[in-house]
């Protein structure tokens, strides 16, 4: 081509050109000596070559390569691959617009949020940071042919990423919630609110309820960046909530889906056992005398307590404690078939459990139901001595699922243990404040003179009258033993569909203390107790120290 014919075609595109480097390169210096490389290398080659029949296209193309050899040498890409990558695009750099270019770019860099944690490390460091494969080796601990095939895989993972239309559930717009959190068994030096620590970790759990699947699919689901979820999964695989099997993840806990279906054959089986069960056992236990007995200690007062004179706590109040306990305690021990070795897990806080969720449902109306602030029973032992409790709507307290409540429970054992020593062990005036304010003792008179202390707990002085609270209970089971079988076989097999199905031998061993160590079984005792007037609403003082029980081993 003609020198003069070369001039004319550059100085119609010099302007362009330098509107194309001032948009893409970090500064104005940058911008001018890129256009001015640009403008050199077309205008050389137009003079020396005459095979050039579209000298637009030829500058356009020449200007994004020299662009693409800019972002690799200065290596300033936003999240680190070079526009050359995105050479398969079917359309042309030339052809495309701006705000095209920008958002294949955009698409790009989140495509680089799919890659495997590993994967994604090697192309940002190689791309981004602009590190040398062997460095990146190092860096990594692992061999340079492995980095070499990592960035092969990841260009053509992307590649088919790009073109890919990602499809997010409804989990995106309408997350779901967990409520009734919780465990069976020991708790460990972490909350359990704090393993499901977030609406992410949550619906990522459900996510994987009924089927295992990868980080990235899982992400998909959520329309989230795959960079949140993984840390996420990493948490609640450590913690063993998911458990990673062939094809990803998969939950490894108990998360039950309830329909209304389902709630009303609930409430509809307990409601039959309870109302057999609970006016029988009321009425065996208030006739034997076992609550009068001079071994079941109470000294619970609505009013404060007198120096002269020791008050006994009123019946009601301690039947609110005796029969959760003899309900919680009684029942046939030798007929459990699945151990709850076999489907417990040991956290790496220390706690060993099975832990249990259900996904709240705001469309499902609650039969008859209150299970908000339902817990236990727990049970704490520290020097032979054992510390019983649980938690219903009647109560005025709740009980935390983790350590900090379980230290505090062995303290008080402890202090209890020194209250009733005999080599008159002082417990300290702290010590009673610190009880007092946890409404398990009340006190009276000066400290430095005359003081005294009363509990304000059911106290079982005895083995012997906690085996006959017991053996009472199991009288009363064995009337109903035929009964409760035919009640619960329907129920049974409603809960199992209501859990994963990987995780039905853990609902299995749930639901082999249906009716027996069973808090809801309990709160429908109550239930029935109450509305046929043998048990009395507590008092707003009672409720402080309500269904607890402290007994010898």
């Amino acid at each position: 081509m003609e020198r003069e014919q070369a001039t004319h075609i550059i100085s119609e595109y010099l302007k362009p050109i330098f509107g194309f480097t001032l948009k893409r390169c970090k500064n104005d210096q940058d911008a001018e000596d890129l256009c001015q490389e640009i403008i050199l290398k077309v205008f050389r080659a137009l003079i020396i070559r005459d095979d050039i029949e579209e000298p637009g296209k030829f500058i356009w193309s020449a200007a994004h390569n020299a662009l693409a050899n800019y972002y690799r040498d200065n290596a300033k890409y936003l999240i680190g691959i070079s526009l050359n990558e995105l050479s398969d695009c079917d359309e042309p750099y030339w052809t495309m617009s701006d705000d095209e270019c920008a958002d294949t770019i955009k698409r790009l860099q989140s495509e680089i949020a799919y890659l495997s944690k590993l994967r994604r490390q090697i192309v940002i460091s190689y791309y981004f940071e602009n590190k040398k494969q062997n460095n990146i080796a190092y860096e990594l601990g692992i061999p340079l042919g492995t980095v070499k095939w990592h960035l092969f895989e990841a260009k053509k993972e992307l590649k088919r990423g790009m073109v890919k239309m990602r499809k997010p559930s409804q989990l995106k717009f309408n997350p779901v919630k967990f409520n009734l959190i919780g465990i069976n068994g020991s708790a460990g030096t972490k909350a359990v609110g704090e393993i499901l620590r977030s609406a992410l970790s949550q619906n990522i759990c459900y996510d994987v309820r009924d089927e295992a699947k990868p980080a990235d699919l899982i992400a998909d689901d959520l329309g989230v960046s795959p960079v949140y979820v993984e840390s996420e999964i990493e948490n609640l695989e450590e913690y063993g909530l998911l458990k990673k099997q062939t094809g990803g993840y998969i939950v490894n806990f108990l998360l039950t889906e309830q329909t209304p279906e389902f709630l009303n054959v609930r409430d509809l089986t307990y409601k039959k056992a309870a109302n057999l069960f609970a006016p029988a056992l009321f009425d065996e236990l208030t006739e034997s005398g076992i609550a009068d007995d001079p071994a079941v200690m109470c000294h619970q007062s609505d009013t404060p307590i007198e120096l002269n004179r020791t008050s006994r706590a009123d019946r009601n109040f301690v039947l609110w404690s005796l029969i959760p306990f003899i309900i919680a305690s009684s029942g046939k021990k030798d007929s459990v078939r699945i151990k709850f070795e076999e489907v417990a897990s040991l956290r790496p806080d220390g706690g060993y459990n099975i832990f249990k969720a259900n996904v709240e449902n705001n469309g499902i109306s609650f039969p008859d139901d209150n299970m908000k602030n339902l817990c236990g029973p727990a049970v704490y032992s520290n020097e032979g001595y054992s510390l019983w409790r649980m938690d219903t709507e009647w109560s005025g307290r709740r009980i935390t699922v983790d350590s900090s409540d379980h230290e505090r429970m062995m303290r008080i054992i402890g202090d209890y243990v020194k209250f009733w020593s005999e080599d008159g062990v002082d417990v300290g005036k702290s010590e009673f404040a610190w009880l007092s304010e946890l409404g398990f003792v009340k006190t009276c008179g000066d400290y430095d003179g005359c003081f005294k202390s009363c509990w304000q707990v059911v106290e079982l002085r005895t083995k012997e009258i906690r085996d006959k609270m017991i053996a009472l209970g199991n009288r009363v089971r064995e009337r109903f033993e035929s009964d409760f079988e035919g009640i619960k076989a329907a129920y049974i097999k409603a809960a199992l569909e209501t859990v994963p199905r990987h995780m039905r031998r853990a609902e299995e061993y749930e639901l082999q203390f249906v009716f027996s160590r069973d808090s809801m079984f309990i709160r429908y005792c109550i239930k029935t107790l109450l509305d046929e007037g043998k048990l009395k609403l507590p008092t707003e003082e009672q409720k402080k120290a309500m269904s607890t029980i402290i007994y010898l081993e």
